[in-house]
């Protein structure tokens, strides 16, 4: 007992001063002095220290909570400083800049309306304080900038939501909420570094942020990385089991992959046709998912090409390029689809933009062979003016020129009227002109091979359509067209 009371005299004899006591008193103010001194200074750091030790001997004084309160928002600290500034009113609720304090910490953390409330308390008891009415019809634009970007998700004018954002951001620099909101929108818009930037920011400060893992895991869904998407939207999903976005996009991330691979499968086991429905089941999956579905589409648009159904193919690829504008598979597939239905200049479009955009050997040749198919079919189509393919033998070409030149020959057509007659005259000559042409194997290679049939060069300048005739028919006299009845003809040879 001896001992514990001298325990207790000893305890009491070396018990701290009071806080109220005048030498902490003017121990505490020579802190905050000092504080002040490297607040001006901006070495904000120190100027929290001394506030604090400020505290430590003064913990009643709203004045040093509401200085260290400043110094921890120059800090970006916005939490902790939105603590300091409600003990400085709590302490001393005339306290004014307290009141400011406790606001702008509101503000720069998205709480717009708690931030009226004590903008409003700071009028109240200065109603001519500018600072204050200011600051109260900022929080104000604030709640407007929030119901606008509400209204606007809803209608997915999501740049407009991104555009609301940053406005409230202005006034709420620390606010998450909005942060998340505008990372969302900006990866609806397809501006997916922007988006992966300011989740990224987010989740430096606090991992564990469900909002920021989803719009992470989002944005490696939108750029076709599902598999990492799923990770994200998972650890979302751990951090927050009721997130109900991470979890439709999930389900969504692994049925898109789920129907992809199962159209791939069977697209290479030569399935076009169950191919083609999995992927027409996967593009109804998620629609905002351009960039896989840029892949779908074009991924059925070759299914519709292996089908030959060509109309169909290009409708896929165009809505492809309309997702994703970048995506050369789909400008080339779309080409060779123009190149089989004979749209050349559709092709040589495509090819062009191919190859300003990957200048390789293989893309020039495609753009060149195009752009000589081009050529060729703005000249006179000789094979179908004889009404034979592209591959027909020389005895196939006799036999069209003689039925053609038959049927157009203008004494066939004497009776007919001056308009008919001309016409037919016309026809007769282009057929003894494509004759001329496809008969001759030098001049065939190079009608073939698309290079200019100039008149010099083809000895087309003194050309007959009726002198062909006659020698394909065996010379002057060799036949004759009479009438077997209006409107009939029969030719005879002598």
């Amino acid at each position: 007992m001896a001992a514990a009371a001298e325990c207790d005299v000893l305890m009491a004899a070396t018990e701290p001063e009071l806080p109220d006591n005048e030498e902490a008193k003017r121990e505490a103010e020579s802190f905050k002095e000092q504080g002040n001194a490297y607040y001006a200074k901006k070495d904000y750091n120190e100027a929290y220290n001394y506030y604090t030790k400020a505290i430590d001997m003064c913990p009643k004084n709203a004045s040093y909570y509401g200085n260290r309160a400043a110094t921890l928002m120059m800090l970006g600290r916005f939490r902790e400083a939105l603590g300091d500034a409600q003990q400085s009113v709590r302490l001393d609720d005339s306290f004014v800049r307290g009141h400011l304090r406790e606001g702008k910490c509101h503000l720069s953390l998205g709480n717009a309306m708690a931030a009226c409330r004590s903008f409003q308390r700071a009028l109240e008891l200065d109603h001519k304080n500018a600072q204050a009415q200011q600051e109260f019809e900022n929080a104000n634009a604030v709640i407007e900038y929030e119901k606008i970007a509400e209204t606007d998700f809803e209608k997915r004018d999501f740049r407009k939501v991104v555009f609301c954002m940053d406005r409230a951001l202005e006034f709420a620099p620390a606010c998450h909420r909005f942060k998340i909101l505008k990372a969302e929108c900006l990866a609806m818009l397809g501006r997916y570094p922007e988006a992966q930037s300011v989740a990224s920011d987010i989740l430096r400060m606090d991992s564990t942020n469900a909002d920021a893992l989803y719009v992470r895991g989002l944005c490696l869904y939108y750029e076709d990385c599902i598999e990492k998407a799923v990770q994200f939207f998972v650890q979302a999903l751990r951090m927050a089991p009721d997130h109900e976005k991470a979890c439709v996009a999930c389900r969504n991330a692994k049925a898109l992959k789920a129907k992809k691979e199962d159209g791939n499968k069977a697209f290479k086991e030569g399935n076009y046709k169950l191919a083609y429905e999995l992927y027409t089941e996967a593009l109804g999956i998620d629609p905002n998912n351009i960039k896989t579905n840029a892949k779908l589409y074009c991924n059925r648009g070759t299914v519709n090409s292996k089908l030959r159904k060509l109309d169909d193919a290009i409708e896929d690829c165009t809505n492809a390029v309309k997702l994703d504008d970048t995506y050369i598979k789909a400008y080339l597939r779309r080409a060779q689809c123009y190149m089989d239905t004979e749209q050349y200049e559709e092709a040589v479009r495509d090819y062009e933009k191919v190859y300003q955009t990957e200048k390789t050997k293989e893309h020039k040749q495609l753009l060149k062979n195009a752009q000589l198919e081009l050529k060729k079919s703005k000249r006179k189509d000789y094979y179908k003016i004889l009404g034979v393919d592209k591959n027909a033998s020389e005895d196939e070409i006799k036999k069209a020129y003689r039925k053609r030149a038959l049927m157009h020959h203008p004494d066939r057509h004497s009776g007919a009227s001056a308009e008919v007659q001309k016409e037919e005259e016309k026809k007769f000559k282009e057929v003894g002109e494509a004759f001329t042409i496809l008969s001759d194997p030098k001049k065939k290679t190079r009608y073939d091979s698309g290079q200019d049939l100039d008149e010099e060069s083809m000895n087309m300048g003194d050309f007959d359509a009726n002198n062909i005739f006659k020698a394909f028919f065996g010379g002057p006299g060799g036949f004759s067209f009479e009438a077997s009845g209006p409107g009939n003809f029969f030719f005879q040879f002598g």
